[in-house]
């Protein structure tokens, strides 16, 4: 691996390492020895083939000013699935099943490239929608509804990615 010094080939590696496995225990659904067993034996073999991509542009922790944006971002994230899943609920139990498929093209005012993928999953992770493509600066989504495509264009969480992104 180019560019990294020893300490920091550890360190991204064990923060894989630990990221990845404590996602192993929240998704695993029985807690035992074999499944603890597997999850260490498969965290370790990716973390090895893939640490040095958390590395790539050195480990920075989030400066103490974007934690509170940060937070937030997470927080109104979660709700907004929760309200996209409630939505989805009722068309789906709908007879007429009130469905309007549509693609929606906006312009983000999102800076790095980080941020707009950061959009781009927390717009598809929302059930109802999913981000198609981003060129440059300009999204291109798929919607189930109008009113989910609607939602999209005047979405919070642009503006709260926009916050820890100066705060950054």
């Amino acid at each position: 691996m180019e560019g990294l010094r020893p300490f920091e080939d550890k360190l991204s590696f064990l923060s894989t390492f630990i990221v990845l496995f404590l996602f192993w225990l929240l998704v695993s659904s029985e807690v035992n020895l074999q499944s603890i067993a597997a999850g260490l034996a498969v965290t370790f073999f990716v973390s090895y083939l893939s640490y040095d991509l958390m590395a790539k542009d050195h480990l920075r922790l989030p400066k103490p000013r974007a934690i509170a944006p940060m937070l937030l971002f997470f927080i109104t994230l979660v709700f907004e699935i929760v309200k996209a899943n409630i939505s989805m609920a009722r068309i789906v139990l709908d007879p007429k099943l009130p469905i309007e498929p549509s693609i929606v093209k906006f312009k983000t005012r999102l800076k790095s490239d980080t941020a707009k993928v950061t959009l781009a999953n927390s717009i598809t992770l929302t059930p109802g929608t999913i981000t198609m493509d981003i060129i440059g600066d300009t999204f291109y989504v798929h919607a189930l509804t109008r009113e989910a495509a609607e939602d999209v264009m005047n979405w919070p969480i642009e503006d709260l990615l926009i916050e820890v992104e100066d705060a950054s």
